[in-house]
């Protein structure tokens, strides 16, 4: 039977996977126990960072919780007590020697970023006390070799000096790409916490730009707006969820990320899906891969989110840091800072660009032409590390035309 996929919007994908005649499982890399179960908990603490974000707006999200969870560690290891005690619990790393955790994540670090960096990702963390809270070089070089960050202390008393210098860092740990993480600073600030993550998509196989198109996306039943829909016909790992009636459609990157993009049913509104984004739920859909022949409609886009996250970790059960009890003392000295907030901006670039630059021009023939699978309405998009499993960013387009 000829399938009726041709059409411009979006096919049932569980019409389109009952069509498939082979399929090949995904293959999985064994990863050691101790850093698998960091990534299921790092797992864990992203989806509920993302669903209590996620359900205060209804515009578009991206954040990076690799990186957040990197700055919030780096902090970790400067606190004691119950402060200690319920950031660790807030982090989903309940049971975990606080003292051997620094080394952990470095070493899952050097797992998922060999040689340093993934390509084309630009991040920072940094722990920013006040001019009279002093920071040990003991633990300046545990933020620098650990989690590859910073820690220097800031004058608050200045304000517009303080907002200069953190920009400064964030422009520098982005390659200029976060050109303003804050805009202004109380004097009585005593401690922040920066986060600041960019990446330029590089899809392998890369799409087509020559067959890149203007097609409509369908924010919601009343609103369109026309997009640049980026194409190509390949052979593509997909997979369908009856539970939450949604495809999960796989593009793999140059650098060993992948993204899933997650597509709602046309009668599914994508909150509906959102709410059961879990650790879990993803490690799934993953496992649930399976190859087809598919063209694929993506709409290129570019994302560019701020987020102060003090309100949004204390729904977290993230307070005792917060407090002015907080227990912040082997930062360096007898008493240290309470955290006053948590700046995260991150950025992503999705398009046909590639390292290659004859990738995109290959053509695929089939003996019959694959299901279109068009990416043309709101969506949930994962970004992760394919050998571990790491969730290194999480977003959702509602409109891809806005930043």
């Amino acid at each position: 039977m000829e399938p009726e996929g041709r059409s411009t919007m979006t096919m049932n994908l569980c019409l389109l996977l009952s069509l498939v005649l082979l399929l090949t499982p995904v293959s999985s890399e064994t990863v050691d126990p101790a850093l698998q179960d960091l990534v299921n908990r790092n797992s864990d603490f992203a989806a509920r960072l993302y669903q209590v974000i996620a359900s205060r707006t209804d515009d578009n999200v991206f954040l990076s919780p690799f990186t957040l969870t990197a700055g919030l560690m780096a902090l970790l290891n400067a606190t004691n007590g119950m402060t200690q005690d319920q950031l660790l619990q807030g982090l989903s790393l309940s049971g975990l020697d606080p003292q051997t955790l620094p080394d952990l994540f470095q070493t899952l670090r050097t797992v998922i970023l060999p040689g340093g960096e993934i390509l084309n990702l630009r991040q920072g963390v940094a722990v920013f006390p006040a001019q009279s809270f002093q920071v040990s070089p003991s633990y300046l070089d545990l933020v620098q070799m650990k989690f590859r960050g910073n820690a220097e202390t800031v004058d608050y008393s200045t304000p517009q000096e303080a907002v200069d210098a953190i920009n400064r860092w964030a422009q520098e740990k982005s390659g200029d790409q976060v050109q303003e993480l804050v805009t202004n600073l109380d004097p009585q600030t005593q401690l922040l916490l920066a986060i600041v993550a960019s990446y330029q998509t590089q899809f392998s196989p890369a799409f087509n730009l020559s067959l890149s198109q203007e097609e409509r996306f369908y924010m919601d039943r009343y609103h369109i707006v026309m997009v640049t829909m980026m194409s190509r016909t390949d052979k593509y790992f997909l997979a369908y969820d009856r539970s939450v009636k949604a495809g999960v459609l796989k593009l793999p990157m140059t650098d060993g990320t992948a993204m899933l993009v997650v597509l709602p049913d046309e009668d599914v509104d994508v909150t509906a899906v959102e709410e059961e984004v879990t650790a879990e739920k993803i490690q799934a859909w993953i496992k649930q891969l399976k190859k087809t022949k598919l063209e694929v409609q993506v709409p290129r886009f570019l994302l560019e989110r701020s987020y102060s996250l003090k309100d949004v970790l204390q729904t977290l059960d993230i307070t005792q840091v917060f407090q002015d009890d907080a227990d912040i003392t082997n930062m360096g000295g007898a008493k240290g800072p309470q955290l006053t907030q948590v700046f995260h901006k991150s950025i992503v670039t999705v398009d046909e660009r590639s390292d290659d630059i004859t990738a995109g021009d290959e053509v695929n023939v089939f003996s019959s032409p694959p299901p279109r699978l068009t990416i043309n309405r709101p969506f949930i998009f994962i970004i992760y590390q394919q050998n571990t499993g790491s969730l290194m960013f999480i977003g959702r387009v509602v409109d891809p035309t806005r930043k």
